[in-house]
């Protein structure tokens, strides 16, 4: 074998290379050589008919290129030019690895398994034409070795917020694999939604899978069904349907993880057998994020609970030949559990302590019987609270911190975490994109994302499976959208999960993802351009906002304006950071080639007060998930929108007490604090706020309390606290905000809510 170099170490030969060779994910070692392979009628497939694994790639490859040129390629025809499938020992490529050798003779692909070898026909597709042609097809003539970094490598979908039918699945499925993910989590069963036939239980389908259309409604706005309403939105799998999307994944090495939730997020199985709830009352199934009044648990103290759930996962486990079936345990509200009597009496049957512990008790149970059937459970973080399953996989999914004690326990894990990988999340704007959930994450997020936390030891490392993306569909209705959330994140992730870190290059990879966008269009496939998008970021620095441009794209130009024009290549050509001295509204578009790029320029409005680029010191953290543009982003002249995450400080569980030192003594006459409420994300304006300032650092008095005007039950809210007082020489403002506990008939009743705030407005 010739002697292979790193990509790392041969990126300027990589570089000429990419100009024919775009595949995506990076592989381990690529050779470019010189001259191609075409395919045509006279190529044949040669392999070893008897081997059962070569036969299901040899078909899968001639479907491929039968599909996209029309020639039918023969098998094992003796002259002529040959694509060769081998199977071989090499301990270098593992189970899941390949050698790609083309020749202006012949193509060959080894690998060790089936897997491999579909990994190497998906690499040799994506050097052919994206879609159905009749001109050539030329294969560059290459080398390849190549092997993943992580075995799991997932992307996720909920089909029970909206539901998508089978052919869009196979799609999807098609997606992933082309990229050599090898998981499919499908989430089946929520509170919206049940969507998988069950035999045994027919109104899971007939009843649970079926809503009232409110589709036109904000998710989080809409009302409960009422009786009498026609449930016409919905749908379900068959079990036919699901083995058949089962067989059309295992033909591309996609192994499909069922989710089936529990015990919480399961209304649609409530409302079809009320008897499995703690009251066991009828209730119709939810609309949309609306829980008022309804019960979304199972009641852990009634036996005839288990027995539905064993009978359901008997029927799951027969249809889908994962080892793994994922039984959600995520966000259960246990205040029913606190006070049901079929709950306290299994609590004080089995010794438990607390509601925490009879959660522990519910998954271990569970766990027990999909053990029986020789089968794994995966859970997401949450089934650490009250004690972990023996042999459960964690998924991460609130940050990487139940990952990381997880596997400290040396459990398997799996990272999720909300940041970067909810795709669900904006990917550039919120300006211009469809509607996301909120928050935000960009390719380059996604890009940066390393599965291995610093925490972990090389031992306890080796417990990270690997990492998924999630993409939950409360605000995603149809299939053009879905594609536009994943597509080009899910990519970038599989670069993360597949080719070693060493060898991940940005440059390259931005090189190699724009041949992948213009097969998206031919391909008539939804796509985000947010790389194009120009990010705008505030930065205080030494009392002075100066505001960072740049772009996701390797040797792009950007050019802005701060008057509130549409940039042109006549506008200012932005070089460095850009010193902000008075209330603009700036714009930015990224240029390549002489041509403005992305849907529509960045804005950004920036406001001017006393209080701009001081240092904000806070008595609690900010949350790292909701951190704004950083430690100073009340203090940035930019207020927030209605999007979640979009320029908000959030803080949970704790009151927000921030103190600005403005540098000096000055006259103040008006303090405003804006604040956001989402109803639906936990998030409520303050109770109160309270503004109090010093002229030392050391001595304050109170300036003024502002009340809440707004009813805690306001779906969705912006508001300033804004105190208005004669002219007061202050150099200190301390601003503390009073966090509300979740109302009653709220999902979180009782529990502490989230202060959402964007800015101090100091004038």
């Amino acid at each position: 074998m010739k002697k292979f170099l790193s990509l790392f170490f041969i990126f300027p030969l990589f570089c000429i290379a990419q100009q024919e060779v775009n595949i995506i994910p990076q592989p381990a070692q690529l050779k470019l050589l010189k001259g191609y392979f075409e395919i045509d009628p006279a190529t044949s497939v040669h392999y070893n008919t008897v081997n059962q694994d070569l036969t299901a790639a040899a078909s899968f490859l001639t479907k491929q290129i039968l599909n996209l040129s029309g020639i039918p390629m023969p098998q094992n025809k003796k002259t002529g030019k040959s694509i060769q499938l081998k199977m071989i020992s090499s301990a270098q490529i593992g189970q899941e690895g390949y050698l790609l050798n083309v020749t202006p003779k012949s193509i060959t692909i080894s690998a060790n398994t089936h897997r491999g070898l579909i990994y190497g026909i998906q690499s040799l597709l994506q050097t052919l034409p994206a879609i159905r042609t009749n001109a050539a097809l030329q294969v560059p003539c290459l080398e390849i070795v190549d092997y993943p970094r992580f075995a799991y490598r997932g992307m996720h979908l909920d089909v029970s917020r909206h539901f998508f039918g089978p052919e869009f699945v196979k799609t999807y499925i098609d997606l992933i694999a082309s990229y050599k993910m090898n998981t499919f989590h499908w989430h089946l069963v929520d509170d919206q939604g049940w969507r998988i036939e069950i035999k045994k239980y027919p109104k899971l389908t007939s009843v649970g899978a079926w809503r009232v259309d409110q589709n036109d409604i904000a998710w989080g706005s809409r009302p409960q069904a009422k009786p009498g309403e026609a449930a016409t939105y919905g749908g379900y799998y068959t079990q036919e349907q699901i083995k058949d999307i089962i067989r059309y994944a295992e033909e591309r090495n996609i192994s499909i993880i069922p989710e089936i939730e529990m015990p919480g997020h399961v209304a649609s199985a409530i409302a079809s057998y009320p008897y499995l709830s703690c009251t066991q009352k009828p209730q119709l199934p939810l609309t949309g994020g609306n829980y008022s009044g309804m019960a979304s648990g199972y009641c852990a103290g009634n036996d005839s609970v288990f027995t539905f759930l064993e009978n359901v996962l008997a029927e799951v486990i027969q249809l889908f030949p994962s080892k793994y079936i994922h039984i959600g345990g995520d966000e259960l509200d246990k205040e029913p559990w606190k006070v049901c009597p079929r709950c306290q009496a299994r609590i004080k049957k089995e010794g438990l302590k607390n509601v925490d512990e009879l959660q522990s008790y519910f998954i271990k149970r569970i766990e027990k019987f999909v053990n029986s059937k020789n089968r794994k459970i995966i859970g997401w973080d949450e089934i650490l609270e009250g004690g972990l399953a023996p042999d459960a996989t964690v998924m991460s999914w609130r940050g990487e911190t139940g990952g990381i004690e997880a596997a400290k326990m040396h459990h398997h894990v799996i990272m999720t975490p909300g940041k970067p990988l909810y795709f669900d999340h904006y990917q550039a704007g919120p300006e211009g994109e469809p509607q996301a959930f909120g928050g935000m994450n960009t390719l380059k997020n996604v890009y940066d994302y390393e599965p291995i936390p610093a925490e972990l030891s090389a031992d306890q490392a080796k417990y990270v499976l690997g990492a998924q993306a999630n993409l939950w569909c409360e605000s995603i209705q149809t299939p053009d959208h879905v594609t536009y959330m994943i597509l080009p994140r899910m990519p970038a992730l599989a670069e993360v999960l597949w080719s070693a870190k060493e060898n991940r290059n940005w440059q390259s990879f931005n090189a190699r993802l724009q041949h992948h966008f213009k097969s998206y269009g031919q391909k008539g496939l939804r796509y985000c351009h947010g790389n194009y998008t120009v990010q705008i970021k505030p930065i205080s620095q030494e009392g002075k906002l100066l505001v960072n441009l740049s772009t996701e794209i390797v040797n792009a130009d950007i050019y802005y304006t701060l008057d509130g024009t549409e940039p042109t290549l006549s506008s200012n050509i932005y070089n460095a950071p850009i010193e902000i001295t008075h209330s603009v509204l700036l714009k930015a578009s990224t240029i390549i080639n002489g041509r403005i790029m992305g849907v529509q320029a960045a804005k950004q409005n920036f406001v001017m007060h006393k209080a701009i680029a001081k240092t904000v010191i806070y008595q609690y953290p900010v949350s790292r998930f909701y951190l704004a543009d950083g430690p100073n982003s009340l203090t940035d002249g930019v207020r927030g929108t209605n999007v979640v995450g979009k320029f908000w400080h959030g803080f949970s569980g704790k009151d927000l007490v921030a103190t600005i030192d403005l540098g000096e003594t000055q006259n103040i006459q008006s303090i405003a604090l804006g604040c956001l409420q989402s109803y639906s994300d936990w998030i409520f304006l303050p109770q109160s706020v309270s503004i109090e300032s010093s002229l030392n650092g050391t001595d304050y008095e109170q300036v003024q309390t502002v009340q809440n005007p707004i009813s805690i039950n306001e779906k969705n809210a912006r508001f300033d606290f804004k105190a208005t007082f004669p002219a007061k020489p202050m150099r200190y403002i301390r601003v503390s905000a009073k966090n509300n506990l979740c109302p009653k008939g709220h999902p979180g009743e009782g529990k502490q809510g989230w202060i959402f705030a964007d800015e101090i407005v100091v004038e």
